[in-house]
């Protein structure tokens, strides 16, 4: 048996047998996973699996900030707040050699500039975000003005509670950079977020989940939403709906797969991001959840029906129209405060 594979089993073996059969602890948003895969990885390595939840970036990070580091094994993060999880020591580096299954990332998924090397994390699903809308009570094509333009806005809307992601929708909509540091395009943006909450039309932020519910539901005509979370909601609804890359552009988004500054079960945590990278693992996941997989070696297993669905695998033309949200540094202090201000008003 090639040793650098058999080195996760024989940690994990070494550890069970010591009687650490602590849980894995995840940390992740609702609806993430195929809740199938906790029997499968306790059969596989005998740990069990704990999945905890949130809706918001925001949220996750302010409670690892407050002591949660040593409560949680892997955490689930966009590639956008690696560099600021790192800065603020919320992760720690992974030990490579505990990861094989690594080699079926594919390569465009793989060294980005958030992470040079993957020392930190390994790609979990990607995507993007948009526009979820019921297309009969719609006209023209999507663009954000239906959330952020009272004028255009078709009728009951949510907005994304994602700080980075919505900001930099309404910077988009205005024609500027989704990544701007110029303190007048993100005052104008906020402002515009500003207005759009005000809208008698506006049910308020959402998670991505919620807003795919209330569409699905047929509370709202359009939400911002994740396009894994559209797709799945486009196949449960019994009325026609669709989900879009407005005009303007969106983001592209890569999340990652990270172990916790603290993680109390070490060789758990390791375990975990090697199961989720398997093959088999990852394809059985993208087909229950319906976003992106970034495992080139769980292609052939995917179904082909998914695979050729454009809200999940965008095409080449609409790829022209999104963008990597940045670190943007010193700058994202003016970011926080221009969303703070929105969500406070």
């Amino acid at each position: 048996m090639n040793l650098l594979r058999s080195l996760p089993l024989l940690i994990v073996a070494a550890a069970l047998a010591a009687g650490d059969a602590a849980p894995v602890r995840i940390f992740m948003y609702s609806e993430y996973i195929d809740p199938a895969l906790a029997d499968a990885f306790k059969a596989k390595t005998g740990f069990a699996l704990d999945i905890q939840l949130y809706e918001a970036q925001e949220e996750m990070i302010a409670k690892l900030q407050t002591g949660g580091t040593d409560q949680y094994d892997v955490l689930v993060a966009s590639g956008v707040v690696v560099k600021q999880m790192v800065g603020l020591k919320l992760v720690q580096k992974l030990d490579q050699a505990l990861i094989p299954n690594r080699a079926n990332v594919s390569k465009d998924f793989l060294n980005h500039e958030f992470d040079p090397g993957n020392q930190y994390g390994f790609p979990y699903f990607w995507g993007t975000s948009g526009l979820m809308y019921d297309p009969a009570k719609v006209t023209g094509e999507p663009t954000w003005a239906w959330v952020f333009d009272p004028a255009q806005q078709p009728g009951p809307f949510t907005l994304l509670d994602e700080a980075k992601t919505t900001l930099g929708s309404a910077l988009a909509w205005q024609g500027k950079s989704m990544n701007s540091r110029i303190p007048a395009e993100v005052k104008a943006a906020s402002e515009a977020l500003a207005k759009a909450k005000a809208s008698a039309k506006c049910l308020g932020f959402a998670g991505g989940v919620d807003g795919k519910n209330r569409v699905v539901g047929g509370e709202a005509v359009a939400a911002m939403v994740y396009n894994g979370d559209a797709a799945r909601g486009i196949a449960e609804s019994k009325t026609k709906l669709a989900y879009a890359i407005p005009k303007e552009g969106a983001e592209i988004w890569v999340d990652m797969l990270m172990v916790s500054a603290k993680a109390p079960n070490l060789a758990g945590a390791h375990a975990l991001i090697n199961f989720l990278l398997d093959a088999d693992v990852a394809a059985q996941n993208a087909n229950f959840i319906q976003y992106a997989s970034p495992i080139e070696a769980a292609k052939p297993k995917i179904k082909p029906e998914l695979l050729q669905n454009t809200a999940i695998y965008p095409s080449q033309e609409v790829m022209k129209r999104l963008h990597y949200l940045e670190d943007l540094g010193k700058d994202s202090r003016m970011w926080d405060a221009a969303w703070t201000a929105v969500k406070s008003e």
